[in-house]
């Protein structure tokens, strides 16, 4: 009587076992690099927000998907005028926010209006700028007028400084977002996770996944070490490059290669002294061997580029050889802008890997041609705040993520302090060209422009290095826009 029992608590042990297994399945705990500032898209810089919130909590007129196409998103639909000025949005019916309030055509107009307003703290304004009016139809119609038009508006609209917040709760989205999404936000344990957890009452395809967790791992040996452990079960953008081998010659890893819309630059502050010299902008540039610095800090992924423009574009033109690395024309170059003896100063490096170990390899090679930079490493927030808000720095290190972003160069603001009119100009071009020809080359004279005036030494495009378990179906390969979309991720069965 007793063996039999303990044979039956032995099969309710194994119940419960293979119940708790299976309902882990559900679960999800992603490594990220760095920490967001907060978690609001439409207020802030950073990629780690998009990188948490992009449609999983946070939802647009139209969304970027895994190939960098535009698909429909709140909005179903839209229809174009003939002049290319005004379009017509027929949003999706029984939407609502996460707190319980519903979408409408109201929440669109509020969002727009609000982005590119005189207060706005929106750090893509740009992506406004050609919309003149947005009107309310009825409540699940928006018209926009453009002032002109704009070959990237619905592009522009999948970003995620452009994603369709309510009033309700845009002001505590920083620590509390409420979006559309098939997830909403659970908690946030500072300096350590983030949770999101399944939307019950999203209007699309409902979520594969209950719960996810994104887990802090700045640290390129902790990250190593949890994936192996199990402790983290993917790493969309794996830091530990050298250890890369490593997790392709292990079968329950799957090891995915893929692109990014990130340009890795050394940044340099085109107003200040002796950078707003071109010749010593390009001296930098020459100073720099490229494949060095891919093998020595990214242990060779990577591709090297010539400009400010992603390789896997229709458009781009390899460059490099116009800023090869060749030391004493960079000594020769220096001399002409009258600094023979090279000069000192200061280079500002955020924590992500590229730019730390990148930064001491910069650094070395323009030692070689006399210029003595003097690394200061510097936190995300710090980065954001004393480089990118104040420009207080004279170069940097950092990778830019976001798509179709060459017209930051073209920002009278910006934090490199690049003024072209020249530019300028291609840049309002293309903008207001639709035609595919027209416009890849008009995207190639703006290349060969920035490549000639060195506004940033180019460097290489940002590989992404995804790592996660074998059994995990949905993760994207590449990164067309800054985003781990957990929409369709699933763990096989």
């Amino acid at each position: 009587m007793k063996s039999w029992k303990l044979a039956i608590a032995g099969v309710a042990i194994s119940l419960v076992m293979s119940s708790a297994s299976y309902a882990a399945k559900t679960d999800l705990v992603l490594g990220i690099v760095l920490e967001p500032p907060h978690l609001d898209p439409t207020a802030g810089a950073a990629a780690a927000i998009d990188e948490i919130v992009y449609a999983n909590i946070f939802e647009g007129l139209t969304r970027i998907g895994a190939k960098g196409n535009v698909l429909p998103a709140l909005a179903e639909s839209w229809a174009q005028s003939e002049d290319g000025k005004l379009y017509t949005f027929k949003l999706r019916k029984d939407v609502k926010f996460h707190d319980g309030t519903s979408f409408d055509a109201g929440d669109v107009k509020f969002s727009l209006d609000r982005a590119r307003g005189d207060k706005s703290t929106n750090a893509q304004k740009g992506l406004f700028s050609a919309i003149d009016t947005v009107d309310v139809v009825d409540p699940l119609t928006v018209k926009v007028a453009l002032k002109q038009p704009s070959g990237d508006f619905l592009y522009n609209m999948g970003w995620g400084d452009a994603v369709i917040v309510a009033p309700e709760s845009a002001g505590t989205n920083k620590d509390k977002p409420v979006g559309t999404g098939p997830f909403e936000f659970d908690s946030w344990a500072k300096g350590s996770q983030i949770v999101i957890a399944k939307n019950a009452g999203y209007w699309g395809k409902p979520a594969l996944l209950d719960k996810a967790t994104f887990r802090v791992i700045p640290d390129p040996a902790a990250a190593t070490a949890a994936l192996l452990a199990g402790d983290v079960q993917a790493f969309p953008v794996f830091p530990s490059y050298e250890t890369i081998p490593q997790f392709q010659a292990d079968p329950r890893f799957k090891v995915v290669i893929g692109t990014t819309e990130g340009e890795t630059v050394l940044g340099m502050n085109n107003k200040k002294p002796p950078f707003d010299n071109q010749k010593v902008r390009q001296a930098i540039a020459h100073a720099i061997d490229r494949k060095s610095l891919i093998d020595g800090a990214m242990f060779g992924f990577g591709t090297p580029i010539g400009s400010f423009f992603p390789p896997h574009h229709p458009a781009y033109i390899d460059l490099t050889a116009e800023t090869a690395y060749d030391p004493e024309f960079a000594k020769k170059l220096l001399a002409e802008a009258g600094h023979p003896d090279g000069f000192k100063t200061t280079l500002k490096l955020p924590p992500p890997t590229y730019a730390r170990r990148g930064g001491e390899i910069i650094a070395a090679e323009l030692r070689e041609i006399g210029i003595e930079a003097e690394i200061i490493p510097v936190e995300w927030a710090q980065w954001l705040d004393q480089v990118f808000k104040n420009k207080d720095y004279d170069m940097t290190i950092v990778s830019h993520t976001e798509p179709n972003d060459l017209n930051i160069f073209s920002r009278d603001d910006y934090y490199f302090n690049y003024d072209s009119p020249a530019f300028k100009d291609l840049i309002k071009q293309i903008d207001a060209t639709s035609d595919g020809v027209e416009r890849t080359g008009l995207y190639q004279q703006a290349q060969k422009l920035l490549t000639k005036d060195v506004p940033a030494a180019f460097l290489f495009q940002l590989p992404k290095t995804g790592i996660w378990d074998a059994k995990i179906e949905g993760l994207w390969e590449n990164g067309p826009i800054q985003a781990n979309d957990l929409t369709a991720v699933k763990w096989l069965d």
